[in-house]
């Protein structure tokens, strides 16, 4: 059974006439201008949607969890925040995500789900979008581990076990992670270290 409640078909679609671009088509809007960073969008299995406005708690929080977790990161990975990874059908941007290989090995690429060990979110605003539309979409591309850092409900949702592509993808395993509690750091399936919650919450 999915922990992440999968939304149906391939997203909701806008209550107006719209169009889906492939991730081809997307880049292309990159390259020619028409997209810049100005735009502050991402590409959700197809649409071009917004992303969510940043706050504080949001930005400390994303600041502290770099702090935490790059230290942490072994030899052979690295990690990037708030920089965009390459899907079938999206280009999504997470807050973070530590991806195998060295940093110049993406000079003229995203990381694909294959260079992909993990995947954060920080979910101050972003609760919904972050679990019922993102979570599916990376379990659909089996990106192994995925963490959803919630500053307002003060925990650290830890999903694993992606079904991959599926009529309802999802993942079999939720664990939460409370205050004063510890996250193991899971790459490849080796535990690399931990993490305290403390240390990523405001």
């Amino acid at each position: 059974m999915s922990i992440i409640s999968p939304p149906s078909g391939p997203g909701p679609q806008p209550p107006y006439p719209g169009r889906r671009f492939t991730v081809d088509e997307y880049h292309q809007l990159i390259r020619t201008g028409i997209l810049t960073e100005a735009d502050r969008v991402e590409l959700l299995e197809g649409w071009i949607v917004p992303k969510m406005p940043r706050n504080p708690p949001h930005d400390t929080s994303l600041k502290l969890t770099a702090q935490t977790i790059d230290p942490q990161t072994p030899a052979g990975w690295h990690a990037r925040w708030q920089s965009a990874i390459t899907l079938p059908e999206s280009e999504p941007e997470p807050d973070g995500a530590i991806v195998q290989g060295d940093i110049r090995d993406f000079a003229n690429r995203h990381p694909s789900p294959q260079d992909i060990g993990l995947l954060i979110e920080v979910a101050d605003t972003s609760l919904d979008r972050d679990r019922n539309r993102k979570g599916p979409l990376y379990a659909r591309a089996n990106i192994p581990i995925y963490w959803i850092i919630n500053p307002i409900d003060a925990q650290v949702a830890v999903y694993s076990e992606p079904t991959g592509p599926s009529a309802a993808p999802g993942y079999r395993q939720r664990q939460d992670f409370m205050p004063g509690s510890d996250v193991p750091l899971v790459l490849a399936g080796q535990v690399v270290g931990q993490v305290a919650v403390n240390d990523l919450l405001p």
